[in-house]
């Protein structure tokens, strides 16, 4: 163990160490011993005079711990800290360009109208706009889509049929009076159901939680409806955004219905692939994101930390938390993200920086880093991974070998169940963390309680420790215009979400077994548009995003 002298803030942690059993046994007394025996669990001692002294002040902290709770701060009140990404010195730029799309204009309706299901939003934003489909037809299509297929898929919570028609018929008087929103005019998508829509459930994809209902829409639905989307489901996520097992069931890749679709934003991807609609929205907080988007054959925008409100949304870890669209093309994802990021004056992380995308980025100017160690390694999909570095060579690319800071990076995850605890606080204190469906020792339940014994010495010591990782990880970008990474490449996954770096995840093959493989960009804090125009060029090149779950083509 570790001697240290200094009582008065590991003994604030220990009153707070001893806060959790205190729910069961508030009148049990904290003695000499009481501290001993507590103080193993985090590798320090104190001498029986220090222990006899710190008596008195953790009882103290235990009454406050207790009036604190009584307060039942709901999942929304932030705490009064604020994350920040970007690494001291570091300018941004706020320069606003236009943005070049290239949308296609002349695109037609297909012979066998199952295969709408599969068009890109750019592909159905073309045939709206010439009023070769309307939007309620479009909508009507993708509900019978849902109706057919969303028993086997499991990918739904909530059909929100009478809000979607309302909004379609709306997009569609409005082009009849010459008033064109953009690219999302009419277009169906699925929202994740931990994002609050007035009117309707808001389940957060677990039992204590199937019959909520906050009265409230969350700014990014707001968002989306302004640029003319109509939301047609709210998707499934795994219970409280961790897997994909909710309430209901689990929620099943689209690929192999044998196993699941990887989560949290399990539905939003599934119902993506699958053809239940155009594109969706889901969060990430470490790879919620990346993991469906890569079982599914989607493609994943998780944007910069800081980027897109969380207004609305469901908390699990407020330094860490980012919300971003699943769909079948970067092109789409671009244009959904353009729709989204942004301040809204009610999540005080948002940032307001412009979002410059360009279709025409000459590839050839770019260093492009690539985690060398990473990609040499041992692991499944390096075949496919060293054709995606050949394909970006033949494109032009200038790769650049880089490795990730060396880094205690895993020792610093608790920062996450810790933020989890305090956001889910009230379904620990309760024991309706008993109605969850998962309950094994890596389950949130257990994982919530656990976190009532990390001391807040060590989590504010670990977020300094975050500091410094962002620094790292600065001067690391400072060689390379973005980077490249096998999805679950070395600590990657983790590392961005914690220094808060954006990425975009595309299907780039296949297993033997038919099963999507992907690839991952990373960028520089707010510079999306590269990475994803970067992407798009590799994706134009390839044909993978082209290819659709056979089982879901009827």
């Amino acid at each position: 163990m570790i001697k240290r002298f200094g009582t008065l803030s590991l003994g604030l942690f220990l009153g707070f160490l001893l806060a959790f059993t205190s729910v069961h046994f508030l009148d049990d007394d904290i003695t000499p011993q009481v501290i001993s025996e507590a103080s193993k669990l985090i590798g320090v001692d104190f001498t029986p005079a220090e222990r006899d002294s710190m008596t008195a002040e953790l009882e103290t902290n235990r009454e406050s711990y207790q009036s604190i709770r009584d307060l039942e701060l709901d999942n929304g009140i932030p705490p009064a800290l604020s994350f920040n990404p970007i690494p001291p010195g570091k300018t941004i730029s706020k320069v606003e360009q236009p943005n070049s799309w290239n949308l296609s204009e002349d695109v037609n309706l297909p012979d066998q109208r199952s295969d709408l299901a599969f068009y890109t939003v750019e592909e159905l934003a073309s045939l709206i706009k010439q009023q070769k489909i309307s939007s309620v037809e479009l909508t009507k299509f993708f509900l019978d889509r849902i109706n057919q297929y969303n028993d086997t898929l499991e990918a739904i919570v909530t059909v929100t049929e009478e809000i979607a028609l309302k909004q379609a018929k709306k997009m569609d008087q409005e082009l009849a009076n010459g008033n064109y929103r953009g690219p999302l005019h009419g277009i169906p998508y699925g929202l994740k159901d931990l994002f609050a829509v007035e009117g309707y459930k808001t389940t957060w994809g677990a039992a204590p939680y199937k019959d909520q209902q906050i009265n409230e829409t969350a700014t990014v639905a707001k968002k989306l409806e302004e640029a003319g989307a109509v939301l047609i489901a709210k998707t499934t996520l795994g219970a409280l955004a961790y897997g994909d097992v909710w309430f209901g069931g689990t929620t099943k890749n689209p690929w192999n219905l044998e196993q699941g679709s990887s989560g949290s934003s399990a539905g939003s991807a599934a119902g993506t692939s699958a053809g239940l609609f155009p594109f969706a929205i889901g969060t990430e907080t470490w790879g919620s994101i990346i993991s469906p988007s890569n079982r599914t054959g989607t493609t994943g925008l998780r944007p910069t930390f800081g980027r897109v409100s969380r207004h609305g949304a469901m908390a699990l870890s407020w330094s860490m938390d980012k919300v971003g669209p699943i769909t079948r093309s970067v092109k789409d994802a671009a244009l959904v993200f353009e729709a989204i990021h942004g301040p809204d004056g009610k999540d005080q992380s948002v940032v307001n920086l412009p979002f410059i995308y360009k279709s025409d980025v000459d590839i050839t100017d770019l260093k492009i880093g690539y985690l060398k160690s990473a990609f040499k390694s041992d692991y499944d999909n390096r075949h496919r991974d060293s054709l995606t570095l050949a394909k970006l060579e033949e494109l032009g690319a200038k790769l650049v070998s880089i490795e990730l800071p060396d880094y205690p990076v895993s020792d610093l995850s608790f920062i996450l169940t810790a933020e989890g605890a305090a956001a889910f606080d009230q379904l620990t204190l309760s024991n309706r963390d008993d109605e969850m469906v998962r309950q094994g020792k890596s389950a949130w339940p257990n994982l919530f309680r656990s976190a009532r014994f990390i001391p807040a010495v060590e989590y504010i010591q670990a977020n300094r420790a975050r500091q410094v990782l962002i620094q790292k990880m600065d001067s690391v970008m400072q060689q390379v215009d973005m980077y490249i990474s096998p999805t679950y490449g070395g600590n990657n996954l983790l590392l961005t979400n914690l220094t808060g770096h954006p990425s975009v995840i595309i299907p780039n093959g296949f297993t033997d077994e038919e099963q999507p493989t992907s690839i991952t960009f990373i960028g520089n804090l707010f510079d999306e548009g590269l990475i994803l125009d970067v992407a798009n060029q590799y994706q134009q090149a390839t044909d993978f995003h082209t290819k659709h779950p056979d089982m879901f083509m009827q």
